[in-house]
């Protein structure tokens, strides 16, 4: 057999490969077909295989490693229905479909190993499946497009994988295009903050019109700049050259006049090519009815602009004769009453043919749903606004009948979504898809220590988050402004060095600063003019001003990149990095204007601002704002962000993250100066820093609890679109719907928690109920011991030390618990309920559940203040905050304490023991963390809760955390459970008053 090259053996498995598509099936049959003709005597063993993988063949080794990552991401796929996405059991099962022995199996997970991340969440009404991964491979010529253009970005395998599935989830619970009966479907798709949702409805309206959708209408935003970047990004990515020229001839000047971005956009050459007209590839073309400059203005050449060539003239157009054959037609809309007035006009003067026509509408930042929206007294004047824009976009889906609508947000709460009385017609109704955190992605997680069990005194730059990043303003401090000027520079210094020294520069092309304190315009006007002179007045290029910039050098950014990018260049010196200092001063202040500031609404104010990041070559500047950074204006190169201003509005505080995003080369530079101390909610002080945690608190745990309520049973899916607002109204209480006449349809019963956490934070303010709370627990307090129990936690991935702590214990039976729970009192009635309604089912009606092992965990020697509660033991007394300005507390137990209990709800699965003892528990044994509370954030506050050894009932908060065991959960393994208020609507997600 003649000796095969890696060229021919890559052809060979890429034929191969294709082959298969989205299902592995025996390679070895396959790439014997694929080498018949073109290389009959082609070695194809196994051995030649992986000795290529071995020496690092690149070619080969990228093709099967984007193949296997597909196949680890596939949902749900026939061929392995057990073995879920992304997990070694899923690999196995694509091993053994391939018929690969175990050698190659080690070698391709050397290079391909599998990516556990986690994947979207999907919370759905049934729907008829229709986009098969057969389909969407026969067609996909703009998705193969949009995922080379990614390939070319330098997205990895995993990302493009996961976009895929991602995108795909939200296609196929659209409505097939070519069914015959007319169907609107409605979601919402919730990303992240800066987290690249655009990515996302990319990829839908690529997928969508090569499914047949031939109309897309995409709501960018409510300025021309921002619907300006939403066309570019599109034009760029998916469009491509060939369709934004129409057959101009890049050669012929004549014919480019009035064509987009040839001779003035410097990245036209990394615009998409397909090779040619799409329609003269066996596609279709697509094409643009608005452009970069132009927003919708009315549908150029008249009606004729929508009307689409029929080759079967007899059959409509979402017929699969036609369908396929017609071009599409995308325009990017800006979010205004105007434009939208007109484009409803427009389109009232061709309803025959609308009849017909499968469209998409992509409403980006949904829940902004007016211009108005950015500012606050407008915001809370101007709800006629609001409503209109929503009354339009219901306007285009009645005279689109074959529209589908998919709402973007970053904000879970978002209005559009947990307030159905808004405006109906815009309720997600038939899915909400929630986006896995992306790979790269700076977000909560890597600003705040959440659940990080490392004690405060053992944590170092490399194991905590805030420690890192984070620098508080306090009023003891002073504002620490220079110091993040300051930052400032350096950070931007230091981008130039590596820059220099083999990090790409492309994304240091911007380099931003911004400070946010205040929504008045005047304070802007003045912050700016004191920003420019501290910075006229810093002497960077002074020994004064080099002396207090290697001071900081020192103290804060070398040990934290040391600790989190070691693998980066860095200077040995400040003298090393000198030069880079005063390139970095030239560019910030450049124009002898280092600051801008950015808080008009209106399209001139942001044309003469000339800072649009994607055609301007270089923005290094401080940037001064108000609500308008807050919502939709991404703020490119953001590395330091000094934060003072407080909200009350739980959505505009996440969209005040910018400090969210992707932050490549240089993560270990970025900072977030935030005020700490600062005034949040009536007649409280609270950490702004906290503050934010606690929004952000809320929403991962509801994201938490749409992953796990997402699990379908029995084919049926858990939990629908229109039976979110009750679970959301658990987190915000605040959370109604906004019409005082109508109500939510769903209603939240029963929830269940085998072997999870339950922990309700809603406890009574008033010192009386306090009291009465405390009287309840009286009996079971006296089940403790006197005599503690040590508990020992393994060391964890922050830290190798062994963490243990002592506990008071005790062990109560089942009945005697759910008698003292059932008779709590709690600032929201009925927050305990579907909480209750499990627990008090656990006496064999839904599981047996025998006793409970009571846990009160004891805190360390300095800082304990012990107490005995209504003739108790001594109990340790612990501090907590309620969050702002909401009743409800953040955290109650410590992450030390639920991870033991959490360890002993675990272990009593598979090695049950007699309980009593730490670690042993029996398998029909719950865990009850108990802690005496005491509401405040001062060592002062406990002890006036304190008077000789004895706590005062009225100034207790007798908080918990119950774990059940594993086994109680019933045979169905529904975690979740509603009823409809008024069974004849079931499928509303709000009903009237009157009909309860």
């Amino acid at each position: 057999m003649s000796e095969t090259t890696a060229a021919a053996l890559l052809e060979i498995h890429t034929s191969a490969l294709a082959g298969l598509g989205s299902n592995p099936r025996h390679f070895a049959r396959w790439a014997a077909l694929a080498a018949d003709e073109d290389y009959p005597d082609a070695d194809l063993s196994e051995a030649l295989f992986h000795s290529y993988l071995v020496r690092g063949d690149e070619a080969l080794t990228a093709l099967w490693r984007r193949h296997l990552t597909a196949w680890d991401f596939a949902e749900g796929p026939h061929w392995a229905l057990f073995a879920p996405a992304r997990t070694d059991e899923r690999r196995a099962a694509v091993y053994d479909r391939l018929r690969f022995g175990s050698d190659l199996c080690k070698a391709l997970d050397e290079v391909a190993p599998v990516a556990k991340l986690p994947g979207h969440t999907v919370i759905t009404r049934e729907f008829t499946p229709w986009y098969t991964p057969e389909r969407a491979a026969a067609r996909s010529f703009y998705w193969a497009a949009y995922e080379r253009k990614l390939r070319a970005k330098g997205w990895p395998d995993t990302a493009i994988a996961s976009l895929d599935e991602a995108s795909r989830a939200v296609v196929e619970r659209l409505t097939d295009p070519e069914q015959a009966p007319a169907r609107q479907a409605k979601g919402l798709v919730v990303g992240y903050v800066q987290s690249g949702k655009t990515a996302n409805f990319t990829g839908v309206a690529a997928k969508a019109i090569d499914a047949g959708y031939r109309l897309v209408i995409v709501l960018g935003g409510t300025l021309n700049l921002l619907r300006a970047q939403t066309q570019r990004r599109l034009d760029m990515e998916l469009i491509g050259q060939e369709n934004i020229l129409r057959g101009a001839d890049l050669a012929d000047v004549d014919s480019l006049v009035g064509v987009d971005y040839v001779g003035d956009d410097e990245d036209w050459p990394a615009f998409v090519q397909h090779g040619g007209r799409p329609s003269a590839l066996g596609a279709f073309d697509i094409e643009r009815l608005t452009t970069r400059d132009k927003d919708y203005k009315s549908l150029a050449q008249g009606i004729r602009a929508l009307e689409f060539e029929k080759r079967e003239p007899t059959r409509p157009l979402h017929d699969p004769a036609n369908l396929h054959h017609a071009a599409a037609r995308v325009m990017v809309v800006k979010k205004n009453k105007s434009v939208l007035t007109k484009l409803v006009d427009d389109l009232k003067q061709i309803r025959g043919l609308l009849g017909e026509l499968p469209a998409l509408i992509i409403d980006d930042e949904s829940d902004q749903a007016s211009v108005n929206t950015l500012d606050p007294k407008k915001w809370e004047q101007g709800k006629t606004d609001r409503t209109a824009i929503n009354g339009l976009i219901s306007r285009l889906l009645k005279l689109l009948p074959r529209a589908q609508y998919v709402g973007y947000t970053a904000t879970p709460f978002a209005n559009v979504f947990v307030d159905p009385g808004d405006d109906e017609d815009l309720f997600p109704s038939d899915f909400l898809i929630s986006l896995p955190r992306p790979s790269g992605y700076m977000g909560v997680q890597d600003f705040h220590d959440l659940d990080s069990a490392t004690p405060p005194s053992e944590r170092t730059y490399a194991n905590s988050q805030e420690k890192a990043h984070v620098r508080g303003i306090y009023e003891s401090t002073g504002d620490r402004l220079q110091e993040a000027m300051d930052a400032f520079v350096l950070s931007g210094a230091l981008k130039l060095y590596r820059a220099e020294h083999g990090v790409p520069d492309g994304p240091f092309r911007h380099h931003t600063m911004l400070v946010h304190q205040s929504v008045r315009k005047d304070d802007h006007a003045e912050l700016a003019l004191q920003i420019n002179s501290m910075w006229h007045g810093a002497g960077y290029s002074s020994a004064a001003g080099h002396e207090r910039l290697a001071a900081l050098w020192a103290a804060d950014f070398t040990p934290v990149s040391d600790s989190r990018a070691s693998d980066l260049p860095a200077p040995a010196s400040y003298e090393e990095l000198r030069p880079y200092v005063n390139s970095a001063r030239q560019l910030i202040g450049s124009g002898g204007q280092p600051v801008i500031i950015v808080n008009g609404d209106s399209d001139r104010y942001f044309e003469q601002l000339d800072l649009d990041f994607d055609r301007t070559p270089h923005v290094w500047k401080i940037l001064v704002g108000g609500t308008k950074l807050s919502r939709g204006f991404t703020v490119e190169g953001l590395t330091v962000t000094y934060y003072r201003r407080t909200t009350q509005q739980a959505d505009t505080l996440m969209q005040m993250g910018r400090w969210f995003g992707f932050r490549p080369g240089y993560r270990d530079l970025v900072r977030l100066y935030i005020g700490r101390e600062e005034p949040f909610g009536r007649n409280k002080y609270v950490d702004l820093y906290e503050a934010y945690e606690a929004v952000c608190r809320d929403e991962e745990t509801f994201r938490e609890q749409l992953a796990q309520y997402s699990v379908v049973v029995d084919g049926k899916p858990q939990l629908t679109p229109m039976q979110i607002p009750p679970l959301v109204a658990q987190h915000l209480p605040s959370i109604r719907p906004s019409a005082r006449n109508k109500m939510f349809n769903a209603e939240l019963v029963e929830i269940r928690s085998p072997g999870r956490p339950i922990e309700p934070a809603a406890y009574p303010v008033s010192g009386a109920a306090l009291k009465r709370n405390a009287e309840r627990w009286r009996p079971l307090l006296e089940a403790f011991g006197p005599s503690p129990v040590a508990f020992k936690n393994p060391p964890d991935g922050s830290s190798s030390l062994e963490r243990s702590f002592e506990a008071l214990t005790g062990t109560v039976p089942h009945a005697d618990l759910v008698g003292v729970l059932s008779q709590l009192e709690w600032e929201r009635p009925g927050h305990f309920g579907p909480h209750l309604t499990y627990l008090s089912q656990l006496d064999g009606t839904l599981a047996k559940v025998d006793d409970w092992l009571l846990i009160s965990p004891r805190l360390a020697a300095n800082t304990r203040v012990e107490a005995r509660v209504l003739g108790s033991v001594p109990l340790s007394l612990v501090r907590r905050s309620r969050q702002g300005d909401k009743a409800a507390f953040g955290r109650i137990a410590s992450v030390e304490h639920r991870v033991a209990a959490q360890r002993l709800i675990d272990s009593a699965r598979s090695a049950p023991t007699p309980p009593g003892q730490e670690g042993c528990i029996g398998p029909a044994t719950g865990v009850a963390l108990l802690y005496p509370v005491v509401e405040g954030d001062s060592h002062s506050h406990v002890q006036a809760a304190v008077r000789n050894g004895m706590a005062d009932p009225s100034k207790i908060v007798m908080a918990f955390t119950l774990i059940p065991p594993t086994s109680a959960v019933s045979g169905d393994r529904r975690l979740v459970r509603f009823r409809a208020k008024d069974s004849r609507h079931s499928n509303d997600a709000i009903i009237p008053v009157s009909s309860s």
